[in-house]
C-alpha cells in the first residue's frame, strides 16, 4: 500500500453496506450475541461482514490514522454491539451512530479532534451522503460493494491527489 503521498488526519466509515452487507435496522434482528465463534442475531442466523473489513482497520492502524464511524441507523444499540461482537472498537476511535445527516457526524468529529474537514476521508455506499460531505470539502469516496483493500487503497489516492 503507498504512503508516499498527503494522508488523512482521520479516516471514516459508514457501516451499513460499506462495513457490512446489510440494513442493521432491518435486514437482521438484535439483539447479538457470539455463538461457537460467530457473531449470530437473535433468530440464530450468521451475521458477517465484508471480507477484508479487518485487514483494512488494521491496515489503517499500522499507518496510525485514527479511525471513526458515521452511522445514520435508528439501529444504535444494534450496531454498537456489533462493532463491539465483530472486535473492532479497539480500532474505532470515534463513533457517531445516531439519524441525521452524516454533516452532523462529521461537525462532531471535527469538534472532538481539531481536524479540519479537509483532513478527513469518509467511505460511504450512499450518494446522498457523498454529495453532502463533498460540499463540506470532506474526500468522499463511493463505495459499491463493501470496503475492500483496494476501495482503501483508491481511497487514499483519491485523498492525495487533492492535496
Amino acid at each position: 500500500m503507498s504512503s508516499k503521498g498527503k494522508l488523512p488526519k482521520l479516516v471514516v466509515f459508514d457501516l451499513d453496506y460499506t462495513l457490512w452487507p446489510f440494513w442493521v435496522d432491518t435486514h437482521v434482528t438484535p439483539p447479538f450475541r457470539k455463538s461457537n465463534g460467530k457473531v449470530v442475531d437473535m433468530t440464530g442466523a450468521t451475521i458477517r461482514f465484508y471480507p477484508e473489513v479487518p485487514q483494512v482497520l488494521q491496515k489503517l492502524s499500522d499507518m496510525n490514522i485514527p479511525i471513526g464511524v458515521a452511522s445514520r441507523t435508528s439501529e444504535i444499540q444494534g450496531a454498537k454491539q456489533l462493532c463491539e461482537l465483530f472486535d473492532w472498537n479497539k480500532y474505532f476511535k470515534y463513533k457517531e451512530i445516531y439519524p441525521g445527516s452524516k454533516v452532523a457526524h462529521f461537525t462532531q468529529f471535527k469538534k472532538y479532534t481539531g481536524f479540519e474537514f479537509e483532513d478527513m476521508l469518509f467511505f460511504d455506499d450512499e450518494e446522498r451522503n457523498i454529495r453532502d460531505l463533498n460540499k463540506i470539502h470532506v474526500t468522499s469516496i463511493l463505495v459499491r460493494n463493501g470496503v475492500s483493500l483496494k476501495v482503501l487503497e483508491e481511497g487514499l489516492k483519491s485523498f492525495s491527489d487533492k492535496k
